[in-house]
């Protein structure tokens, strides 16, 4: 429990940042959409802060996700850079691709369902000073109804950005 909290913690306070820096010109699409490592010793599982802009305005969306039966609109998910979201995950490899699993249940939605959009996020400059990038691509999650976290699946590391994040 003292992890998550300090974890949600965190959460905030690397979001409140990331909107204070948003103000500055140069780097934007860095901060704005970024990890930040959590520093562990987990050996199978890195934990991570995923910080991304998702999301458009709903008065000019006829609905963007088929939920039950109806196509709806969700703010703060979906294509758009509407909302400044984010995420405390654990990363873990999975052959070639790597997963990201929630740990804080509602950091993205309260909903049971995230429809997450393409995205890429600057990790860090490597050794050689060259960006290394965690890229996610669209998909539509759904929350485990045990554990209630979302699993993003198909994340791959890259020297560049593969999405143009809008």
């Amino acid at each position: 429990m003292k992890k998550l909290l300090t974890l949600t913690g965190l959460s905030i306070l690397l979001l409140l940042c990331a909107c204070e820096k948003d103000k500055n010109v140069g780097e934007s699409h860095l901060l704005l959409n970024r990890v930040e490592v959590i520093p562990s010793d987990g050996k199978t599982a890195s934990t991570a802060i995923l910080l991304c802009q998702i999301g458009h305005d709903g008065k000019n969306c006829p609905g963007c996700v088929l939920y039950h039966g109806k196509m709806r609109h969700f703010d703060c998910m979906g294509d758009g850079h509407y909302c400044a979201s984010s995420a405390a995950v654990l990363l873990q490899q999975d052959g070639a691709f790597f997963t990201a699993t929630t740990i804080d249940t509602f950091g993205l939605t309260d909903q049971d369902i995230f429809n997450m959009p393409s995205r890429s996020l600057f990790v860090e400059y490597d050794e050689k000073n060259n960006e290394v990038w965690l890229n996610i691509p669209a998909q539509l999650v759904y929350r485990d109804s045990v554990t209630l976290q979302f699993t993003l699946n198909g994340l791959y590391y890259s020297a560049s950005a593969a999405y143009d994040n809008d």
